[in-house]
């Protein structure tokens, strides 16, 4: 009998393990709510908060309700740019990483 995993479960645990792989979910989130994927991004946001900071720490850092937030990235969750622009910095701080954006021709 093989032994299998949840993806999701792997990708979190790699995200608590490795602080590169972490930026590149935050990096590929903000990539993906510029070229207006946003369910893609919301996806990718909701892993990164839940494989590092939790959500309880991210409304603290927002000043928003944790259950509001889990809701603005969930599946039917329709965030407006104010609060995706809001989570975003808080994460980057919260990551310490500062990210540029550069337009490529």
């Amino acid at each position: 009998m093989a032994l299998t995993r949840d993806f999701r479960d792997t990708v979190m645990e790699r995200a608590r393990k490795d602080p590169e792989f972490r930026i590149g979910l935050l990096t590929e989130a903000i990539e993906c709510v510029i070229n207006d994927e946003i369910n893609v991004a919301k996806e990718l946001l909701r892993d990164y908060v839940n494989a590092t900071i939790g959500f309880q720490e991210l409304g603290t850092l927002t000043k928003k309700d944790p259950k509001s937030l889990m809701r603005m990235l969930g599946p039917k969750g329709n965030p407006s740019l104010k609060n995706i622009s809001s989570l975003l910095a808080s994460l980057k701080e919260s990551e310490g990483v500062k990210l540029h954006v550069q337009a490529l021709g």
